[in-house]
């Protein structure tokens, strides 16, 4: 019996903090559920590839999405353009310099909302350059894992980076191969704490 009533005390406060009780929650990127893509001219198209390997945490509250923070870290090795030879050769240093440079990241400084986004301003870091962005956050929904229970978020966002600007265009380009506008999508599945966790 006490059991069930932990049980069901603890879904209960997952749905008050999912109706938006003021409570911000710490959601975890759920890396197998989401996408950190990118796509640059190349001659006259675009070439496009991922990474496979980032990890993150989001902290947000329904009632108050201004007080959205997130901290985010790409692997610079996992970049995938479903092309061997072309990996390898953005991980040198005529690229990203994933030796010296392993890691790409994000760290929030402030968020406000512009109607139904979220404006997340923060640090970005790569190659070794901290530049001051700003995402523009689209919440896609809250809910519940329907197995585990835990809360869910999800969120995506769009931003065009210049790859001047950190450094990442070493490569002689004399013949303009390849644009200087990155194009940034990420969509992100987040979850929350268990039920079972957040009790103890």
């Amino acid at each position: 019996m006490f059991r069930v009533m932990r049980l069901f005390g603890a879904g209960l406060l997952s749905v008050l903090l999912l109706a938006g009780t003021g409570v911000a929650e710490t959601y975890e990127i759920d890396k197998t559920h989401s996408n950190v893509g990118f796509s640059i001219r190349h001659l006259v198209g675009r070439t496009s590839g991922h990474f496979n390997d980032f990890s993150g945490t989001i902290m947000y509250d329904a009632a108050h999405p201004e007080k959205t923070s997130a901290e985010a870290t790409i692997q610079v090795g996992s970049v995938d353009t479903g092309s061997e030879g072309r990996d390898g050769h953005l991980k040198k240093d005529d690229f990203f310099d994933a030796e010296k440079y392993p890691t790409i990241m994000f760290k929030s400084t402030s968020a406000k909302m512009d109607g139904d986004t979220i404006l997340l301003m923060g640090d970005f870091t790569m190659h070794g350059t901290t530049q001051s962005v700003t995402l523009p956050v689209t919440v896609l929904g809250v809910g519940v894992h329907p197995r585990s229970k835990a809360p869910l978020a999800g969120f995506e966002t769009e931003i065009v980076l210049k790859r001047s600007e950190y450094g990442v265009n070493s490569w002689t380009d004399a013949a303009g191969v390849l644009g200087d506008e990155v194009k940034v999508y990420i969509a992100l599945e987040t979850k929350g704490p268990k039920p079972e966790m957040m009790e103890k």
